[in-house]
């Protein structure tokens, strides 16, 4: 039984934070944002929460597809900062949307977490478990983020963005033709933010600086330039086709300078990696969706081109997916 993407949806907090704004807070330059990450600026949550901006782009999924919450029998969300730990922000996005007879749960891979997401949605209707499902990447990082530490505020925004995907019909060539997905966790330090104190815990006690994002830069760009191109080798592999028959690579947007280096990897032309990094910065699970919307909507994908998605995140996670729209 194939999986097919039939509808996309994204929505973007109304604040924006400019990279000039950013001058004025910590000791950074335009010229040194752009040059070192191709962001110019993010967008920030005010009043959004994870689950709002889920539901939001939830429900512009739906549209898109023609679908309706009603009918909607699985809800996952991918994130790393719901505000709740009890219920889930799936659960939350169940009652906001009104999707009274969804099974609804969430999956945290960070940045890594909407391609989790969306392989288990797959396994869910493949195995005949569910027909449809909603998968959404949501962010608030700007409530983990240092807004002291230069290296990375400059770095991360919020957001959201989801795709409805169902089962395909017999004789249908649309669908995802290959996936690939692996974790290393001896890499975890990379890029860590401390949850809170636990009673009970054998660990020191933290103190609130551990409560913010930490990450080694450099770590994390040379773990994504060497992964990523093998792991979406690996997905197309096992879709039986080759980088030359991609069309268009959307790729999560933590860094311009890595999307680069991963075209060059994989010996492709730059072109086939369309990014928004500039105007969303790093808005992790939410940042693959949030372009997919906006090229679909743009019809910058057309039906029968070959889409790779690919990502990483703390963990350090990996994934990629190769679709045929």
């Amino acid at each position: 039984m194939g999986v097919a993407i039939r509808g996309t949806g994204s929505i973007l907090p109304e604040k924006i934070l400019t990279n000039q704004d950013l001058e004025q807070m910590v000791d950074t330059t335009d010229e040194w944002i752009r040059q070192r990450t191709g962001m110019k600026e993010r967008h920030i949550a005010e009043k959004d929460t994870v689950a709002s901006l889920a539901a939001a782009a939830c429900k512009r999924a739906l549209e898109s597809a023609g679908k309706s919450a009603e009918d909607t029998e699985l809800i996952i969300v991918a994130t790393c900062t719901t505000e709740m730990l009890l219920p889930c922000a799936a659960c939350r996005v169940q009652k906001l949307i009104g999707a009274a007879n969804a099974i609804a749960f969430d999956i945290n891979a960070a940045c890594g977490g909407f391609l989790f997401a969306l392989n288990t949605a797959h396994h869910y209707i493949a195995s005949g478990a569910c027909r449809n499902a909603l998968v959404v990447g949501a962010e608030v990082l700007s409530e983990i983020i240092d807004w002291t530490d230069r290296s990375t505020c400059v770095l991360f925004g919020d957001g959201a963005g989801a795709v409805y995907v169902e089962e395909t019909i017999s004789g249908e060539r649309s669908g995802i033709i290959g996936m690939s997905q692996g974790s290393s966790g001896m890499n975890g330090q990379m890029l860590y933010c401390r949850g809170r104190n636990v009673k009970g815990a054998t660990e020191p006690e933290i103190n609130s600086s551990d409560l913010l994002v930490h990450m080694s830069g450099s770590d994390v760009y040379r773990f994504a330039v060497r992964q990523v191109p093998i792991c979406i080798t690996k997905a197309l592999d096992s879709a039986g086709i080759g980088t030359e028959d991609v069309d268009v690579y959307v790729l999560h947007q933590a860094n311009r300078r890595i999307i680069e280096s991963i075209a060059k990897t994989l010996k492709t032309d730059i072109d086939k990696f369309p990014m928004n990094i500039e105007r969303t910065g790093n808005t992790s699970s939410a940042s693959i969706p949030i372009l997919l919307d906006e090229l679909h909507r743009a019809g910058r994908i057309q039906k029968g081109q070959r889409v790779v998605l690919s990502g990483f995140g703390a963990g350090m996670t990996y994934g990629a997916c190769v679709v045929v729209w």
